[in-house]
């Protein structure tokens, strides 16, 4: 049981210092757009690693929904949230320009009321289960590469790499957490959203 427990948290870990690597691109690139696609990078590395990220997984979820699959879904949060953080704080006193980027790029996020942040998170959530989707249909990057940069360029939020972004800010708030579970509600909506509609069977198939 513990070394089930070390082995889905580490898996978390890795997936959230590696979402952080994502967050510093984006955050010191000049060109937004290019930026949006060097992150896929980072959802890349995660998939064909087989790392425990939990917005590729929540989706997953409405095909199996086991305990085993709930136990790593959460394992995998837990780590993502410390591995994201620690990186974060690295991230910061190594390259200090990203948390001015950063700073500001939260201060924008806090304007939002939650209802917005809950539905940008919920449409982040639908690209996350189809990047994850494709790839698991075919070993193709395809869904990744796109469907990331579609989704931060459209102002989606994505709660992994928001924790991301507060930790490089140095933002630890009551506002802050409530804007990351808003997040991560939202993520786990849109994602099991499309993922139920996509997996609809007709009765008629027997």
């Amino acid at each position: 049981m513990l070394k089930y427990v070390v082995e889905k948290i580490g898996k978390g870990v890795a997936a959230g210092a590696l979402i952080s690597i994502g967050c510093a691109v984006y955050l010191n690139c000049p060109d937004k757009i290019v930026g949006a696609i060097l992150f896929a990078v980072a959802l890349l590395a995660i998939c064909y690693l087989g790392l425990n990220l939990y917005t590729g997984k929540i989706g997953f979820i409405a095909v199996k929904s086991d305990k085993e699959a709930f136990s790593e879904l959460f394992l995998g949060l837990f780590g993502n949230v410390f591995g994201i953080t620690v990186c974060g704080f690295l991230l910061a006193a190594a390259l200090p320009s990203l948390q001015t980027a950063a700073a500001a790029a939260v201060e924008g996020k806090l304007t939002q009321t939650l209802l917005q942040t809950l539905i940008r998170g919920a449409f982040c959530g639908m690209l996350m289960y189809v990047a994850v989707a494709v790839f698991k249909n075919g070993n193709s990057p395809l869904g990744v590469l796109f469907a990331i940069p579609v989704f931060i360029l459209s102002g989606f939020e994505h709660s992994i790499a928001d924790v991301g972004y507060f930790a490089i800010a140095a933002n630890v708030s009551i506002e802050g957490f409530l804007f990351i579970l808003t997040v991560i509600v939202g993520n786990s909506l849109g994602s099991l959203f499309i993922a139920f509609l996509a997996n609809l069977k007709s009765g008629d198939n027997k």
